[in-house]
């Protein structure tokens, strides 16, 4: 199958085959009694995504027909649309089946879910972005209404090829074809790797970013891969080099532990894939790697190196 992403509460992509609740239709399947499943324990094939069945070869005029639906390029999303998410410009609440998301200038090639909000990316390098917009994550400015229920493009990246988007909870981040990591909406907890500014009582605090903004720590870095989590961000550059930033623990006492500026995972070399999960990370390297197992005082650390 092409792509497939999973927001909150909804999920899209190209064509293929899901599993999980059917609950609101996220997964692309009925309701029980509304003709479905309901709940899916096993990989479905979505039906309105199932590519076309192969023409015979000796059938040379009927092989240049394809069924609409087995176009690449093609973006369709199923389930919770209370924040515009699902980016098909409708008042209605969800979607029980897959309803085509249009409005984009060429073939999506790259796509991603938050939350509430959703994005694609296409071949020409443009990205285009909708859905809940309350702490500026669709980068569109502050100009901008709280949901954007279609596709929009972001002018602020005009200038520049977007290879990769990830969005988290309510913030965004992207990286260009040069390597370029940019970042914006909510900045709480260090997210979005700019830092914290000062308050005029000396608190340290974070302001949302309306645009994307480049991450001036990675300035010089060649960034390959992004990701979002809840509260947390993560990238990792051509040399397969972690760089985590964001929340990192829950406060204790008041204090918070976060990490506003990205910071090395010194303990993961060579890394192919970074992910981030609501409150976790996962990381998978290349083939020479070594796990190691450090036992001390009853407990077991795993170390990837």
């Amino acid at each position: 199958m092409g792509l497939v992403g999973h927001g909150g509460g909804h999920e899209f992509g190209r064509a293929g085959t899901t599993a999980g609740g059917g609950a609101m239709g996220k997964r692309g399947l009925r309701a029980a009694g509304a003709g479905g499943v309901g709940i899916a324990v096993e990989p479905h094939g979505v039906p309105l995504l199932r590519r076309a069945p192969r023409r015979p070869a000796r059938l040379p005029r009927l092989r240049r027909r394809s069924h609409p639906l087995s176009h690449p390029g093609r973006v369709f999303a199923t389930g919770l649309n209370d924040f515009g998410q699902l980016g098909i410009g409708s008042s209605m609440t969800h979607s029980l089946d897959p309803i085509e998301v249009s409005g984009f200038h060429d073939r999506v090639v790259e796509i991603s879910a938050g939350n509430h909000h959703s994005c694609a990316v296409t071949a020409d390098g443009e990205l285009f972005i909708w859905g809940k917009n309350s702490s500026g994550q669709l980068g569109l400015g502050k100009s901008a209404g709280k949901i954007v229920s279609t596709p929009r493009k972001v002018d602020y990246l005009a200038d520049v090829r977007v290879k990769m988007v990830a969005l988290g909870s309510d913030h965004s981040i992207a990286v260009t074809e040069e390597g370029e990591a940019l970042s914006w909406g909510a900045a709480g907890a260090g997210r979005l790797g700019h830092g914290h500014k000062s308050s005029i009582l000396g608190f340290a605090m974070a302001s949302n970013e309306y645009t994307p903004r480049l991450i001036k720590n990675l300035d010089g870095i060649k960034i390959k891969r992004v990701a979002a989590g809840m509260l947390h961000s993560a990238c990792s550059d051509e040399k397969g080099t972690v760089f985590i930033f964001g929340q990192k623990t829950e406060k204790v006492f008041g204090r918070s532990n976060d990490v506003p500026r990205p910071s090395v995972v010194e303990e993961i070399k060579f890394s192919e894939e970074v992910a981030c999960g609501g409150y976790h990370t996962c990381v998978v390297t290349g083939i020479n790697f070594v796990l190691r197992v450090q036992k001390s005082k009853g407990c077991t650390d795993l170390f990837c190196t």
